[in-house]
């Protein structure tokens, strides 16, 4: 390591696998502006966006491929893992055996079983192993997060999630294969938030149901997916990814005892990177218009000027990776563990199983 525990004179030197929109618009600009990092090396074969990560970040290495990056391993303290999802548990194995702290994108891995074998092997090399679950630092989950601390809902009975589009064209490229072997298709994309959401938020699951379904024309995999969770402290989730909504539904309608808490639109942290824009350019990072808040009440619809309004607290993606800098420098804890992802990955294989046999799989 190039840091010593208390300080951060000198930055940990990260390299970054995959110059695609995860590691363009996410990782790149958060770990270029997170104290005590500096982005060293971005791993990319393509011409374009090798030019792309130089002109984006001048002082930027660049490596044609991980075996590459790996050959100097003792010139990194992290690498970020953020290329496509078939790659994260070879690349992350490699990585953890080359003496490598390692942050993976989510889904960490295709199966629990592999997600648990990364966990130990990190475990075994006393090592970081951390996965990249941005979404529990977006500002209506932070929001809700607070509002059921304080116990402005009472006890919830039901929480209903949705990543939902209207995407009815599609895209291309290996998260809409068909082959099982990409990972790809939403319930494993948009799925992976929505799931790590609902066990942050309510604990472990004991019965899953689920609905995947094909339906634009040409697609390979789920574009509308719907999973059912039972929880063990008896809380419902309903979670919806799609990208076949033609009208969206609330990000976010929680019910409980007391009353219920609604929230429309999306947290505004991944259109002001997609726009170039970078945390601690200004203070209002993270902060949503008031028109955007959700409103608490009960008996009458929020549409409606039901309840009241609630400020939406401040999105920070930035405070991931300022947890993984306290880790490796100070010894803090890791934002997001290589078991918690398992957990999520438990939860998304039963709803695999639950949608293709149309059955409800217990835990």
């Amino acid at each position: 390591m190039t840091g010593t525990p208390g300080t951060t004179a000198t930055p940990l030197r990260v390299g970054l696998v995959g110059y695609g929109l995860a590691g363009s618009v996410f990782h790149a600009p958060l770990i270029a502006t997170t104290e005590g990092l500096a982005l060293d090396t971005v791993v990319t074969s393509n011409p374009e966006r090798q030019k792309q990560a130089t002109t984006e970040h001048p002082d930027v290495r660049v490596a044609a491929t991980p075996d590459e990056l790996l050959a100097r391993a003792t010139d990194l303290d992290l690498l970020v893992i953020a290329s496509p999802n078939k790659t994260h548990v070879p690349l992350a194995t490699a990585a953890l055996k080359a003496g490598l702290p390692v942050v993976v994108d989510k889904p960490i891995a295709g199966t629990a079983a592999e997600a648990r074998e990364l966990a130990a092997l990190a475990e075994e090399r006393g090592l970081l192993l951390s996965v990249f679950q941005n979404r529990r630092w977006d500002n209506d989950f932070l929001t809700l997060r607070h509002l059921l601390a304080e116990g402005e809902l009472g006890d919830v009975w039901r929480f209903e999630s949705r990543f939902e589009r209207w995407r009815p064209q599609l895209k291309g490229g290996w998260r809409e294969s068909g082959d099982p072997a990409e990972i790809g298709g939403l319930l494993y994309d948009l799925g992976s938030h929505l799931v790590d959401q609902a066990l942050v938020l309510f604990g472990p699951v004991t019965h899953v149901y689920a609905e995947a379904a094909v339906r634009r024309p040409g697609a390979e995999t789920d574009d509308d997916t719907f999973i059912a969770l039972t929880h063990a402290n008896g809380v419902r989730s309903h979670l919806y990814a799609s990208a076949t909504t033609a009208q969206l539904g609330p990000r976010f309608r929680v019910l409980g005892s007391e009353a219920g808490y609604v929230k429309y639109g999306l947290d505004p942290q991944e259109a002001a990177l997609r726009d170039g824009l970078r945390p601690g350019a200004g203070a209002d990072w993270g902060v949503e218009p008031e028109s955007l808040w959700g409103r608490v009440g009960a008996g009458e619809s929020p549409l409606t000027g039901g309840g009241r309004a609630e400020p939406t607290l401040p999105g920070d993606y930035p405070a991931y990776y300022a947890a993984v800098a306290k880790a490796l420098l100070d010894g803090g804890p890791n934002p997001v563990t290589a078991l918690e992802a398992a957990a999520t990955l438990d939860v998304l294989e039963a709803a695999h199983r639950a949608a293709r046999d149309g059955v409800t799989v217990t835990l």
